[in-house]
This record gives structure tokens, C-alpha cells and sequence, in this order.
């Protein structure tokens, strides 16, 4: 007998969790086959179908929440209209930020939290960057390249085969066409913010982690911290600090130990939550004390978390460290900045292209440490090279004593980089864009062109959109918010983002952040729609997805700033280029997760429903995205989280709404604007969280 007429057949029943290809609902017996057995199997077929869209007593909420709404939105519209944001509703909150902003500018100087605490802490900050900075000087450019070398060999464990070869060549490559490219000032800028940043950022991050790791109380104060500074795009870091350090490398500095440490924090939190109980238990019976077990078990067993957690540190730093550059970070950001602002793109591309090359140097760098220890931990003595007998405080040493070499003997080679050895990329970058723009941008037969195809998206979607969300009744927009937190959530949930929600309209950035909004949607469902599709063939094709993963790696490696340079050469500035950049922005953590969802499908199941006679589509469509519907919900709101970042970056190109507001208040110094801006980003950020991440409980349940 067939594996159809298996299912098919007259006594086949589907059990719990099996196929069946006659629409009989799981669960169903024989003898729902005809008659008032039919129209009972119609019912519950119609029930489990309710269940499934709306889980969990879901419906009875919503239910709830519509009786709520039938008697409170008759008032609220009778009371204040259904339109826009009511005016009566609105505060005036950008007047006592300017009061502020004017007070702190008056009493800098004064105020004793200024003088005795704030304002060591500025100097502080300026200080060690431009130690670093005197430091990188003082070893001139070839000293700043060895001992870029040396740390990369120590990095790769200090041995002479391939793998460190190819490590050191990488980073030597790196930081040399940064000199090439004549932006070797600006590039060690960079890295002396960068320097200071990731060690600040490392030791808050693990001193946070440790308390987290160790205390269960510590654990659940910091993580609705780390879950709202998740949500926060970077713009929203800066402004908080220039209000307190004004505009320059302090303010900077602290933005980006803010925005990078939460990672370490977590990573080393996990780490330690998931050491072996086994090697814990054994080191109290021999009588270990807490700090003796942390310092030898714990710590150990996590570093792998940790040296994850410090790679992702270093990146985040990087990727703010650029974006501050908007506030006089200075540095190779504020080279892109300044290029961008005149539409320069050879300009930009010379300094984007430094900084990508630090993001691989930083990343393979640390990649390499990683695989060392996991080599250490996993198999030791494995693939040991011709010095891999330098341990203990040997290793640390002789690294110590080359780096002092280095530094001598680039002393000799003078301090900037070689006039002669440079290339200028400038002009034959513009040449190149100037001459797509000329072939490519419009006037193409059949497809237009791509800035035929930004002015299309912008006046068919983007326009659309944000006049129906901004003609949509207040009230309404809430009810939708509320429902839908409701869906994914709780009454908590769907109250905080209510809230956040109105928060918006009283703050009286109401209709530009439903401009924002409506950017965010438009590139989010272009990001799930692409990253959906692509995941699916990856997870079920093994070509595409070892094709795509190099792909994927550059994408996920590149600070956002970069992703700016290519959207404003191919499409222009305006509103489609900051979606196109969040687009590209977003897409690789969604593919990703989405391939490793549906790839992670239990076999066994696979198996079972092939028995059953499924293809492959209905395997797709009845068993793999159902079982990954967690997984892929988390690629929703990661979506939604990075798709906002990138278009509130937009506002640099063109993209307006809050993005704008956050950049004008910065470079006008009209901090009243400004964060209030980026007050109701940080909000809206709140809102799309709340409606596309389920809680713990339903994800429980879901999984």
C-alpha cells in the first residue's frame, strides 16, 4: 500500500501531529468521515483554525478590547476630532528642552555636578583619546602597521602556517591601502576613538555581566534595559550627551560605550549562566570559595561568550564611532559625513572604503582569537606551530617586546604617511558615478532606470502610505497598535505600546513620525518579502546558501554609514534611498534567520511527513514554517528593529521625517528639536517592538 492510500484511505484517521491530505483536522477520528460527523469535523475544523490564528485566549482579549474601544472612542472623537493628533492632547516639551540645553550652557561652568564630576569626566575622555592618537603618532606608519601585524599573529596563536599567515596578511593589507587611499590621519583618528571606546565598553560590559551572570535580581533590572537599548537606534545616543558634553570627541566617546557595551554585558551573562554544572559542582567539593570558583571555573567555561561578546563590542564601536561624526567625532566618519553633505561620492567612497577595511581587519582579527580558543578548549595541542611553546607570561612578553620594536623602528620611517604612495580615487569614482548616472539612471528602455525606479517607489508607495497613516483618526491608529500588541503579547504589552503610541501625538512630532513610519513599514515589507524568499532557498538549496553566505558576512560586517554611499550613487538622495539602504541594511539577519529556522526543522518530522506522501511544498507550507513560526517572528521584529535604524540614518541623505530633525537639532544646535526627535524615535522604536515580539510566555507557547 501507498504512502497516499495510507493517508487517504477509508480507516485512516490523522493522528496528533501527522499530515493528512483530505483537510480532516488533526485529531480527527473515523467517524467524522459523513453526515453530522461532516458538519462536526466543519466546526472544528472552523474552531482549530481560530485557535491557530488567534492562540493563547487571544480572541477573548481582543474581544475585550473591542468593548473598550465601542465605549471610549465615541468620547475621544466627540471630545477631540478624528483626525490628526489633537492639538488639546499636545505639549509643548521642545520649549523646556531649549531651557535646558540654555541652563546647561550657562552653568557649565558654575554648576558643581559640572565642575567636580562631569567635566573630569570630559576631560578625562579627551585626554585618553588623544593619548592614543600621541601614541599612534609617535610610532609613525610603519611602526602602526607592525604592531598591527604582531597583534594579529599573537591573535592567531602565535604559529607559522597558513591560517596566521593569512591573518596577519589581512590586517596588514587593511590598515596599508587605508594609507593608500590618503586617509591615513583620518584613519588613525578612528582607530584612537575606537581603542578607548572598546575598552571602556569591554569592562562596563563585563562588569555588568558578571553582575547579571551571577545575581538573579541584577539579571532582571538589567534586561528590560538592554531590551530598550536594543530597540534604540544610534541617532538616539548621541543627543542626551552633547546636551551634557556639547558637541565633540566626549560626547561621542560616551555615546559609543553606551551603544556597544550591552552586547559583552549579555554574552558574558550567558556565558556564565551556562557553565557545566558539573565542572561547578566539582569545584566545590574541593572547597573553592565563590571569587576561587568564578576566577577558575566560571570565567574559563564562559570565555568563548566573552571573546563573542568583545567581537560584536568592536563592531557596534565602529559602527558608532562613524555615525558620531555628526557630532565632531572627527576621524574617517566625518570624511563620509562632509562627502555625503556635497553629494561627493568618490570623496565618500575613498573613506567608506577605509572604514570597511577596519571592520575586516577588527573582524578577522578577533575571528582568529576565537577559533585559537576554541582550538584550546576543544584540542589541545592541535595543529601546535614552531612557537606554540610560548606560554603563560612568555607569549604576552615577546608580543610586548616586538610591539616596542615596531614602534622603533617606525620612529626611523617618520610619522605620516608617504606622500608618493598614494592613489587618488576621487575623481575616477565620480567619473564612474557621473557616467551610470548618465546611462542608468533613466531613459533605459523597458526598465527606466534606477533613479526612474526611486521616483516610482517614492510617489506609488512611500507617499501613499504616509498619507493614509497620517488622514488615518488618532484613535484608530491606536486601537490597531493595541490589538496587535494584544496578538503577540499581553495586556502589558499592548498597554506599553498604546502608550508609547500616544506618547508620540503629546511630544507634537505626530505626523513626522507617521512619516517615519511609514518609511519603516515600506522597507520592512520589501526586507521580509526578500528575506523570507531568499532564507526558504538557502535553507533548502546548500549551493545557494554557501553562495550567499560571503555575501551575507560583508553585509553584516559594514558599519551603517557605509551603507549610504552606494543607495545616494545608484538612486539619489530622497526617501527611496534611505529604504534602500535599511533594505540592505536589515536583510542579512533575516535571511539568516530564516534560513537556520527552516533548516533546523527536526528531521524526524521531515521524514514522517515525506512517509506521508508530502511534497515538498507542502512540506514547506505544513510542517517547516509552522515549527519555525518563533524563529521567524523574531525575523520580524529584528527586521523592524534594524529596518528603523538605518531609516532614521536616511535623514542624512534625504530621508526626512524624525532623521532630519535629529541631524538638524545637532548641527543647529537646537537640542530642543533634536530630542524630541529622537525622543519619538526611541518611542516608535517601543511601538514596532511591542507589536511584532511575542512575550516569554507566548513564546513558550508558540515553540
Amino acid at each position: 500500500m501507498s504512502a497516499a492510500d495510507t493517508v487517504t484511505g477509508p480507516d485512516a484517521g490523522s493522528g496528533p501531529g501527522r499530515l493528512s491530505n483530505t483537510g480532516t483536522p488533526p485529531g480527527a477520528g473515523p467517524g467524522d468521515g459523513g453526515g453530522d460527523g461532516g458538519a462536526r469535523r466543519g466546526w472544528r475544523g472552523r474552531r482549530l483554525a481560530l485557535a491557530a490564528a488567534v492562540p493563547g485566549g487571544a480572541a477573548r482579549k481582543l474581544l475585550a478590547l473591542l468593548a473598550l474601544a465601542v465605549v471610549l472612542v465615541p468620547v475621544a472623537a466627540a471630545l477631540w476630532g478624528s483626525g490628526a493628533w489633537p492639538d488639546a492632547l499636545s505639549a509643548d516639551v521642545k520649549g523646556p528642552l531649549d531651557d535646558a540645553n540654555q541652563w546647561v550652557i550657562d552653568n557649565r561652568d558654575t554648576n558643581p555636578v559640572f565642575l567636580y564630576f562631569l567635566l573630569h569626566l570630559s576631560n578625562t575622555a579627551e585626554s585618553s583619546v588623544d593619548g592614543v592618537t600621541g601614541l599612534l603618532d609617535t610610532m609613525g606608519w610603519l611602526g602602526v602597521l607592525l604592531a598591527v601585524a604582531v597583534l594579529a599573529w599573537y591573535a592567531a596563536g602565535l604559529r607559522l602556517d597558513r591560517r596566521a599567515a593569512r591573518v596577519v596578511g589581512t590586517s596588514l593589507a587593511a590598515l596599508a591601502v587605508c594609507g593608500l587611499l590618503d586617509v591615513w590621519e583620518a584613519t588613525m583618528e578612528t582607530v584612537a576613538l575606537m581603542a578607548v571606546a572598546v575598552a571602556v565598553s569591554a569592562v562596563v560590559g563585563l562588569l555588568l555581566g558578571l553582575a547579571a551572570g551571577l545575581s538573579e535580581l541584577c539579571d532582571k533590572a538589567l534586561r528590560p534595559v538592554f531590551d530598550t537599548m536594543q530597540v534604540m537606534p544610534a541617532f538616539a545616543y548621541l543627543l542626551p550627551f552633547v546636551l551634557l558634553f556639547d558637541i565633540g570627541v566626549p560626547s561621542a566617546l560616551f555615546a559609543t560605550v553606551i551603544y556597544a557595551a550591552p552586547p559583552m554585558a549579555r554574552l558574558t551573562a550567558l556565558g556564565l549562566r551556562g557553565a557545566d554544572p558539573a565542572a561547578l559542582e566539582a569545584s566545590a567539593s574541593l572547597g573553592a570559595t565563590a571569587w576561587q570558583q568564578l576566577r577558575t571555573a566560571r570565567l574559563p567555561l564562559a570565555r568563548k561568550e566573552m571573546l563573542l561578546g568583545l567581537n560584536q563590542t568592536i563592531m557596534m564601536a565602529l559602527s558608532m564611532v562613524t555615525i558620531a561624526s555628526v557630532i565632531g567625532a572627527g576621524g574617517l566618519g566625518d570624511e563620509v559625513f562632509r562627502a555625503l553633505s556635497k553629494v561627493n561620492i568618490g570623496e565618500a567612497l575613498a573613506a567608506g572604503t577605509a572604514i570597511v577595511l577596519l571592520a575586516v581587519w577588527l573582524d578577522r582579527t578577533t575571528a582568529a582569537a576565537g577559533e585559537r580558543l576554541e582550538e584550546e578548549t576543544g584540542a589541545p595541542g592541535r595543529g601546535a606551530g614552531p612557537v606554540a611553546g610560548l606560554r603563560g607570561w612568555r607569549a604576552p612578553a615577546c608580543v610586548a617586546a616586538a610591539m616596542a620594536a615596531a614602534s622603533f623602528a617606525g620612529r626611523a620611517a617618520g610619522d605620516e604617511w608617504p606622500d608618493g604612495w598614494t592613489v587618488a580615487v576621487s575623481r575616477p569614482a565620480n567619473t564612474a558615478v557621473n557616467w551610470f548616472t548618465d546611462h542608468f539612471a533613466e531613459g533605459v528602455p523597458v526598465v527606466g532606470g534606477t533613479q526612474v525606479w526611486a521616483t516610482k517607489f517614492t510617489e506609488w508607495v512611500l507617499n501613499p502610505l504616509r498619507d493614509l497613516l497620517q488622514g488615518t483618526p488618532w484613535w484608530l491608529l491606536l486601537l490597531v497598535v493595541a490589538a496587535l500588541a494584544l496578538l503577540v503579547g499581553t495586556w502589558r504589552t499592548s498597554l506599553t505600546g498604546t502608550l508609547a503610541l500616544a506618547a508620540i501625538g503629546v511630544t507634537g512630532v505626530w505626523e513626522t513620525s507617521l512619516d517615519t513610519l511609514a518609511q519603516v513599514l515600506a522597507g520592512l515589507v520589501l526586507t521580509l518579502l526578500l528575506g523570507f524568499a531568499i532564507g526558504i532557498v538557502a535553507a533548502r538549496v546548500a549551493r545557494v546558501e554557501r553562495a550567499i553566505r560571503p555575501v551575507l558576512d560583508v553585509l553584516q560586517t559594514l558599519p551603517q554609514f557605509i551603507y549610504l554611499i552606494p543607495v545616494v550613487a545608484l538612486a539619489g538622495v530622497g526617501r527611496a534611498a534611505a529604504i534602500t539602504a535599511a533594505l540592505l541594511y536589515a536583510l542579512p539577519a533575516v535571511v539568516r534567520i530564516t534560513a537556520q529556522s527552516v533548516k533546523g526543522v527536526d528531521p524526524a518530522v521531515l521524514e514522517a511527513s515525506r512517509s506521508l506522501g508530502a511534497s515538498g511544498l507542502q512540506q514547506l507550507r505544513q510542517v517547516q514554517l509552522p515549527l519555525a513560526r518563533p524563529a521567524l517572528l523574531l525575523a520580524v521584529n529584528q527586521g523592524v528593529v534594524l529596518v528603523l535604524a538605518m531609516v532614521v540614518i536616511g535623514g542624512l541623505v534625504g530621508g526626512g521625517a524624525l532623521g532630519y530633525d535629529v541631524v538638524y537639532g545637532l548641527q543647529k544646535s537646537e537640542l530642543g528639536i533634536g530630542l524630541t526627535a529622537g525622543a519619538a524615535i526611541v518611542l516608535l522604536g517601543l511601538v514596532l517592538d511591542r507589536v511584532t515580539q511575542p512575550t516569554g510566555e507566548r513564546r513558550g507557547r508558540d515553540g
